[in-house]
């Protein structure tokens, strides 16, 4: 009942800004115990957490990409984004937006179905 949907270019340059919106259908991105998270996967690799937005708005990232990453919200659309700046090769992936729900044993809830992101000149 719970759906996200990636939403960004498919392609960006090196040392630009990486942009991608999530959004939500079926809850509302306030609900209580509630995160919201971005997770990656490149080409041949695990995966990997960038970082999420609470239900409250409070925001923590990967240390190893908390220097380049911001995440935020937009209540009236039900939507939080993702800017990753000063992207190099190496951030091409698989870019997956994610519910995590505090009151499961496993803590996350429904995923987006991904979206590629090339950076490349």
């Amino acid at each position: 009942q719970v759906q996200l949907q990636e939403s960004g270019p498919g392609l960006v340059k090196p040392s630009q800004t990486l942009s991608l919106t999530c959004t939500v259908s079926g809850d509302s991105i306030a609900t209580n115990d509630v995160s919201w998270n971005w997770i990656r996967q490149s080409p041949g690799k695990g995966l990997e957490w960038i970082g999420y937005i609470s239900y409250l708005g409070n925001t923590y990232y990967n240390p190893s990409l908390k220097s380049r990453t911001s995440i935020s919200r937009d209540t009236s659309k039900n939507q939080f984004t993702l800017q990753l700046n000063s992207v190099t090769p190496e951030d091409t992936a698989v870019y997956y937006c994610a519910q995590w729900i505090a009151t499961l044993i496993d803590g996350f809830g429904s995923w987006g179905q991904g979206t590629q992101v090339t950076v490349s000149s």
